[in-house]
């Protein structure tokens, strides 16, 4: 079977997720209900505001490069059922399988291939059109109520100062050695 070319890929170092959205499983042809495994464990940070659950997770073989110098990994990827300005997240554990040395300034990835180094270049104007679809996204969802309820608690106890308990500094026991040539500034 042929392979599908994802053209929004956003590369997140800082996530420890690899996240594949349902409607692109369905976009890439594949029964993505077989492949499913369970996948309980609730993820934050995606959806502004809110938690969601993964409908499952699957593992698929990613590959990057072309047909004369490549690398294909299988990748463990959480499957949410919401719409994204993007095909997949790929965090922490593809950028490890991979070895690759992301550059988000110049939008740049880079991995040892089966031929040499790969270096893989984003688009530029891809990824501002995925930014602003994501911040469209973003607005139109609702904060949870239970969100604003904390947010509000939150600013009733900055108000009242008197609740806070206060803290002391403690004594340390470490004594600085008299003047030995070091200025304080």
């Amino acid at each position: 079977m042929q392979g599908s070319k994802l053209t929004r890929v956003h590369i997140n170092s800082g996530s420890g997720l690899n996240l594949i959205f349902a409607s692109t499983i369905m976009k890439m042809g594949l029964n993505y209900m077989n492949l499913l495994t369970p996948s309980k464990a609730p993820f934050y940070g995606i959806v502004p505001g809110n938690f969601s659950t993964p409908i499952g997770s699957v593992t698929l073989p990613v590959t990057f490069g072309t047909e004369q110098n490549f690398r294909t990994k299988h990748i463990k990827f959480e499957v949410a059922d919401f719409e994204s300005s993007y095909h997949t997240i790929l965090g922490r554990p593809a950028l490890a399988k991979f070895m690759a040395v992301p550059h988000y300034v110049y939008l740049l990835l880079k991995m040892s291939g089966n031929t040499g180094v790969l270096s893989l270049c984003g688009d530029l104007l891809k990824s501002f059109e995925c930014d602003k679809e994501a911040i469209v996204h973003a607005s139109s969802i609702g904060v949870s109520s239970s969100v604003s309820e904390i947010l509000a608690a939150a600013k009733e106890l900055s108000l009242n100062k008197d609740s806070m308990p206060s803290k002391k500094p403690s004594q340390s026991s470490v004594k600085p050695a008299g003047d030995d040539g070091t200025k304080t500034i």
